[in-house]
């Protein structure tokens, strides 16, 4: 399957823990079973974990790249990666989230540009900050990932973030309900009818991982694992990928 210019996907929430980098970790894994070139950019700047829940070393990061960039120019972006196998790199998160501030959104587009020409797909995992880079990031995706849970404030938060982006005549997001760690069993049928908008793909509470903690203290992503290759979860992924890519 062939990409002429890369795919930018980019995973967020409206409030922390909803499984959000793992989810991002998963997605890599289906793509990479795809053979599609794809490199993961740790967004969430302040406490990204995408480079040590791989188990992958640290030598320069986003900060570096940008600040680099900024002050000398860049010949060759592939020093700043971190190769996992042959098909995923990562750019990792700031080792000190004190450099967050000396990113500039402006090199965040820039850089975003410049990928979509060296990749099949860019996938990036942030928060659920709005801020200068976060939009810089949304503007760029040609679709953004919405990882929800059940809980309250989650789907609150999700109500607001749903009636700015249609003030905005904004329509490229895919809302995905996370019932693997959600409190309240809700439905996506109730979940859609609190929101007004159409869960379109449901995790189900059967995807939570017991041994989780164990494939990522490994340095594993699930969906490359034999054992998961006919879970619910991974063919639910592959599902969203190919409706995304296609």
């Amino acid at each position: 399957m062939a990409i002429k210019q890369a795919k930018i996907i980019t995973v967020t929430s409206v409030k922390g823990g909803t499984g959000k980098s793992t989810f991002t970790l998963a997605l890599a894994g289906i793509l990479s079973t795809k053979k599609l070139k794809t490199i993961i950019i740790d967004m969430d700047l302040h406490s990204g974990v995408i480079a040590a829940s791989l188990n992958l070393k640290i030598n320069k990061d986003i900060y570096t790249l940008i600040n680099d960039y900024m002050n000398h120019g860049l010949k060759d972006l592939n020093e700043y990666f971190i190769k996992y196998n042959d098909y995923i790199d990562v750019l990792s998160a700031p080792k000190d989230p004190r450099q967050v501030g000396k990113i500039s959104s402006n090199y965040i587009d820039i850089l975003l540009k410049k990928l979509k020409y060296q990749y099949d797909v860019i996938l990036i995992d942030t928060n659920h900050i709005i801020d200068n880079i976060n939009l810089v990031t949304f503007d760029n995706s040609d679709n953004i990932i919405y990882l929800i849970t059940n809980d309250l404030m989650d789907l609150k938060n999700m109500k607001t973030m749903l009636a700015i982006y249609k003030d905005m005549n904004l329509t490229k997001y895919t809302i995905v309900l996370n019932n693997a760690l959600s409190k309240d069993r809700l439905s996506a049928q109730e979940v859609t009818s609190y929101l007004d908008k159409e869960v379109n793909y449901v995790l189900p509470a059967s995807s939570y991982i017991k041994n989780l903690r164990k494939l990522v203290m490994e340095g594993k992503i699930i969906s490359l694992e034999k054992a998961y290759q006919k879970d619910k979860i991974t063919t639910l992924l592959n599902k969203l990928v190919d409706k995304i890519l296609n």
